[in-house]
C-alpha cells in the first residue's frame, strides 16, 4: 500500500463469522482499454466493478482454496467513523462469492491486514499492519477459524506495519515491514523484508529494498522482487494542508535466491522517478504460470496493471483510469484466469489469457 501523492500489538481476532452483506455488483468503470500484447490480455477484455463498499483503502485480494475471494478492507481511521461519526471503524476482511456475486464481511475487527496470501494447505495468511492493527503476521486455519500468531516481534521489538507477502515452494513466508500511516511507535530500525522458516525462526534477508512493499517469489523459485514504494513519510494523515515530504526511491528490484531463502545480487528492473513525467511507484504483485508478473502500478499519470516479463519489460498493460490500484490476485481452478484487482474502495476483475501460478 502507497497512500500519498493523491493497531495495537496482541490484538485478538473476536470471530470469523459472518457480518454485514452488500448487494452483487458488476459493472464497467469507464476505464479505458487494455493495449500490448494481446496474448496476455484482449484488447476487448474490461475490467468489471464487482463491489464497492469499501471505507478507504481495498487490498490484498486473494483466492482461497473454498472458491472465495478474499480481500482487506484498510479501514484509515482518521476518516472511517461509524454512522454517528465518533467511533473508529476496525478493518474488515471481505469475502467475494463469486458465484452469488454477493459481498460478505468475513472479519472485523481485522487487525488491519494489508496483504493477504493462502498456503498449500488452504490456512489464510495475513499481514496485519499498523494505525489500531497488530503489527504481526498471522495464519487463519479456515476450518476452525482459529488465528496463530506466526510472528509479531524481531529482535526484541514490534515490527512497522507488515505489508505484503509472499511463499514458496518449501513453505517459506516471505514479508516486507514498512510504514505508511498509524500512531504506534516506530521500532525497527528500518524497513526491510524478513522470511519465516518453517521451524518458526525470523531472519531478515534485505535490508536494501527502500521502503519495501510488494514482494513476488518466481514460479521457478530462483528470483525474488520486491517493490519500493517510498512516500518519504511514516503517517500520511499527519501531514498538513501544503505539506508534501520529498519522495524516496519507487522500484521494482530483483534478487536472485538461494536454496536457503537468502537474497543476494540487487539489481533495478523499473525506477519510476526516471519515467518522464516521474510518478509513484507499484504496489502488489502476482505471477502467471509462465513467470511474467503482474503488478499494480499507482503511477498518477497511467495507472493500471502492468504485465511485464522477468526483466521488467512490459507486455502489456490495463488501465485503471484515474484510480490507482493496490493489488492483484488470480483465481484458482476454472477461474485461474481470472485476474482480481483491488483499487480505491473497489474490487474488481477481468479476464485475462494467462493462467495465474497458485503453490502446487
Amino acid at each position: 500500500m502507497e497512500v500519498m501523492r493523491l493497531v495495537t500489538p496482541g490484538l485478538v481476532f473476536l470471530t470469523t463469522a459472518l457480518f454485514l452483506s452488500t448487494a452483487a455488483v458488476a459493472d464497467d468503470p469507464g476505464f479505458p482499454p487494455p493495449s500490448g500484447d494481446p496474448a496476455f490480455v484482449s484488447p476487448d477484455a474490461r475490467l468489471a466493478r464487482v463491489f464497492d463498499g469499501g471505507c478507504a483503502l481495498t487490498e490484498g485480494v486473494a483466492a482461497g482454496h473454498d472458491g472465495m475471494v478474499y480481500f482487506s478492507d484498510i479501514t484509515f481511521t482518521a476518516f472511517c467513523k461509524d454512522p454517528s461519526g465518533m467511533y473508529l471503524q476496525a478493518g474488515h476482511i471481505w469475502k467475494f462469492d463469486p458465484g452469488s456475486g454477493e459481498t460478505t464481511v468475513f472479519r472485523s475487527p481485522s487487525g488491519m491486514p494489508n496483504g493477504i496470501k493462502f498456503d498449500r494447505d488452504g490456512n489464510m495468511i495475513a499481514a496485519l499492519g499498523a494505525d489500531y492493527g497488530g503489527r504481526m503476521l498471522v495464519k487463519t486455519d479456515m476450518g476452525t477459524g482459529k488465528s496463530y500468531i506466526l510472528t509479531g516481534i524481531f529482535n526484541g521489538e514490534s515490527y512497522n506495519a507488515l505489508n505484503d507477502i509472499t511463499i514458496d515452494e518449501k513453505g517459506r513466508i516471505y514479508f516486507t515491514d514498512p510504514r505508511y500511516l498509524g500512531h504506534e511507535p516506530v521500532f525497527q530500525a528500518g524497513f526491510a523484508a524478513y522470511r519465516l522458516d518453517t521451524d518458526g525462526s525470523v531472519t531478515r534477508i534485505a535490508a536494501d529494498c527502500g521502503k519495501c512493499n510488494g514482494i513476488l517469489i518466481s514460479p521457478d523459485q530462483k528470483t525474488m522482487y520486491i517493490v519500493s514504494n517510498d512516500n518519504g513519510w511514516l503517517g500520511f494523515q499527519t501531514l498538513q494542508q501544503g505539506e508534501s515530504p520529498v519522495q524516496g526511491p519507487h522500484l521494482l528490484q530483483a534478487y536472485d535466491v538461494d536454496a536457503d531463502g537468502n537474497l543476494s545480487n540487487r539489481r533495478v528492473l523499473l525506477d519510476y522517478a526516471k519515467l518522464d513525467p516521474p510518478c509513484s511507484g507499484p504496489d502488489g504483485m502476482v505471477a502467471d504460470e509462465e513467470g511474467n508478473i503482474w503488478m499494480a502500478s499507482r503511477c498518477e499519470w497511467r495507472a493500471g496493471v502492468q504485465v511485464l516479463d522477468p526483466m521488467g519489460k512490459e507486455l502489456a498493460f490495463i488501465p485503471t483510469g484515474k484510480e490507482l490500484p493496490t493489488n492483484v490476485g488470480f483465481g484458482r481452478g476454472d477461474d485461474a484466469n481470472l485476474l482480481y484487482l483491488t483499487s480505491g474502495k473497489s474490487l474488481y476483475r477481468i479476464r485475462v489469457n494467462k493462467k495465474g501460478y497458485q503453490l502446487p
